[in-house]
């Protein structure tokens, strides 16, 4: 029979002592999110662009902290990925709907990452975070970078070298090949397990 994670100890692990600069950050991140939207919304597009670059520097800047201070925490490993995911694939449909970007691309996205948050929780159900991979961390920034130059696509288009979607669609296929390397990795590890009980 399968182990299953009690709640408290989920508590005990991740919601215990988070409160470290890294990991305040990643709040704020997740915060901004809400104000990116309702800028966006209210057709504050630079302001939106401001706000989603802070939350991109945060990104970087959390971890660069908790890396240089030692301060790497379970919460700061569990939730940086899952703010960056909420940031991107917010902006991403942001841009979707204001027709900046290809609905397919957004779609394929944004069930990337529902697979992902999937299998983050199988395994974390079984005691194993599933960290950022080279791939991952390279997707993450091309989607950053093709959406801060989104915000300049229609002068992109009229150039007629809308290059904020070619680095989108770039982005697209090094994250589903994320996603590959991610499910290989957690099989490798769940295999490792299952060899370790039955010995």
């Amino acid at each position: 029979m399968e182990r299953v994670w009690p709640v408290s100890s989920f508590r005990e692990r991740y919601l215990t002592n988070i409160w470290n600069l890294p990991n305040i950050l990643t709040i704020v991140r997740m915060l901004l999110i809400p104000v990116f939207v309702v800028l966006h919304i209210m057709g504050h597009g630079k302001l939106a662009l401001l706000v989603f670059c802070i939350a991109s520097f945060t990104d970087w800047l959390d971890g660069h902290i908790a890396r240089s201070c030692n301060l790497i925490t379970d919460f700061g490993k569990l939730m940086d990925p899952l703010a960056d995911k909420l940031m991107v694939c917010t902006a991403l449909v942001m841009q979707g709907i204001e027709g900046v970007f290809p609905v397919v691309a957004i779609v394929i996205v944004i069930i990337k990452e529902l697979v992902m948050i999937y299998g983050s929780s199988y395994m974390l159900h079984r005691n194993i975070v599933v960290q950022s991979n080279m791939w991952g961390k390279l997707a993450q920034c091309s989607f950053i970078l093709a959406l801060v130059l989104s915000f300049w696509h229609h002068d992109f288009e009229a150039m007629a070298l809308p290059i904020d979607r070619v680095i989108l669609w770039i982005a697209v296929v090094i994250a589903v090949i994320a996603l590959v390397d991610y499910t290989l990795a957690s099989l490798r590890t769940l295999r490792g397990l299952k060899q370790q009980h039955a010995g």
